[in-house]
């Protein structure tokens, strides 16, 4: 099963959604507001994606940290970070194939999930 973790209202997680339905990929969705990460879970994905992957340099949430939250070479802070903030990490994150793959691209998902 194929599980996504994002949150509902974000425009890319929609566009994943729809696009899963589209090609008739069953999966699972987790709105990361609704269902909080746990510390342990981030950490977990930080052992296969890199944070520099994972953090959304580019959202509202990352601008407004302090620069000294912003070093990203330490997991647990990393980690800690995201379980706080959701709106941190990329996002879709999707867990298939004992991978994870974070943001969305059509093209790659095909190749990918097909």
């Amino acid at each position: 099963m194929i599980k996504v973790h994002g949150i509902k209202n974000c425009d890319t997680v929609k566009k994943a959604l729809k696009w899963l339905e589209q090609n008739q990929v069953a999966y699972e969705f987790r709105d990361v507001r609704a269902t909080p990460l746990t510390e342990a879970e981030v950490l977990q994905w930080l052992d296969e994606v890199p944070a520099d992957n994972l953090v959304n340099k580019r959202s509202t949430s990352w601008r407004q940290l302090d620069e000294s939250q912003r070093d990203l070479t330490d997991k647990a802070t990393v980690s800690k970070l995201i379980a706080e903030q959701p709106t941190l990490f990329k996002r879709p994150l999707v867990e298939a194939s004992n991978e994870i793959r974070v943001g969305f691209n059509a093209q790659q998902w095909e190749a990918w999930l097909a």
